[in-house]
């Protein structure tokens, strides 16, 4: 028989024992292949009730047939899906009340204007060049913050400003920037409206009111 010798990479780079017969090796691979395909399962799984399943099927003891566990499964799964979209509306619910609160006494301080579309914003530094048109190719320098603090996106932190069509971005920005002289800094206090509405979008949750302090640099 043939044997396959497995190249497992480890720190001494030793090659590990010999598997025996193809088929020892073969089967070892297998087990290999189903495991890295659990190792990120798609919900909060317990291994070890994941280990003993396999053997049950393997054995042929299993408490359910195949088309019992799958059809069980399924259902399982449908039955979490929607108990975490209830969970997902009752958040973005949570965080619309939230910041309609925020937003409401942050209109109240002095110095915030607030717009028709309902945009706040205040004057930090107000710089005296030209204002942008809403298809200006503008520069900037912003920092971006939820109503809690947390910092999502900052090209402050980077060091790096970036430059983008004004007419591409959220319309926050939008209708914001083009309120800013060149040389300006405002804040930016954005509804979800004017912002990402109530779809997440990678570290910001749905229906936040985001933060931006925002420095025009420059029209391209």
């Amino acid at each position: 028989m043939t044997v396959l010798v497995l190249r497992a990479q480890t720190g001494s780079h030793e090659p590990p024992p010999l598997m025996g017969t193809m088929y020892d090796s073969l089967s070892y691979f297998l087990g290999l292949s189903l495991g890295y395909e659990l190792q990120t399962p798609p919900f909060e799984a317990n291994k070890d009730l994941i280990l003993e399943g396999f053997i049950s099927a393997f054995q042929g003891d299993a408490l359910l047939d195949q088309q019992t566990a799958r059809r069980e499964f399924q259902g399982l799964q449908m039955a979490l899906q929607q108990a975490e979209e209830e969970k997902a509306g009752m958040e973005a619910q949570d965080a619309l009340d939230k910041g309609a609160r925020f937003l409401e006494e942050n209109g109240k301080r002095e110095g915030v204007v607030t717009t028709e579309s309902g945009l706040q914003y205040e004057v930090l530094i107000k710089g005296d060049g030209p204002l942008p048109a809403d298809t200006s190719q503008v520069e900037v320098h912003y920092h971006g913050t939820l109503i809690d603090g947390t910092v999502f996106d900052s090209s402050m932190d980077r060091g790096e400003p970036v430059s983008f069509p004004l007419n591409r971005v959220i319309p926050g920005w939008t209708e914001g920037v083009q309120l800013m002289p060149v040389g300006s800094t405002y804040q930016f206090y954005i509804p979800p409206a004017l912002g990402y509405g109530s779809r997440a979008t990678g570290p910001i949750p749905a229906n936040s009111v985001l933060i931006f302090k925002i420095q025009l640099l420059d029209i391209k």
